[in-house]
């Protein structure tokens, strides 16, 4: 796994219950600003086996960008069980963003993450 995969997981599996985050965040936080769709894919392809809270992340508009309807669904569903309000496939962003300043990333055992099916 290369360091930006490792970085983004990381990342992601901090967001809090009841926030979100960008995927353009997300990169920025894990070193490669530029790589808010290589966030995705890895979400797309990663997040049952590293339990990512995949549906915390959100396009930079506060909008659920999955193109497929029941995904999109699913995504609004579990953000209102963590107490977000969702509008339209909106997120108030002013309201629900991660206002992350600092964590020590390296800290974070991904093994702890895994899935162990």
């Amino acid at each position: 796994m290369n360091t930006f995969t490792e970085q983004a997981i990381k990342v992601i599996v901090s967001v809090p219950a009841g926030q979100v985050l960008t995927y353009g965040q997300v990169a920025r936080l894990a070193g490669s600003p530029r790589a808010a769709r290589q966030v995705g894919w890895l979400l797309n392809s990663m997040s049952d086996q590293y339990k990512m809270p995949w549906h915390r992340i959100i396009n930079s508009k506060g909008i659920i960008s999955l193109r497929d309807p029941e995904g999109a669904f699913i995504q609004k569903m579990l953000l209102e069980s963590e107490g977000i309000s969702v509008v339209d496939g909106k997120i108030d962003l002013k309201k629900y963003l991660w206002q992350i300043e600092f964590i020590m990333f390296d800290q974070i055992n991904l093994s702890a993450f895994e899935s162990k099916n």
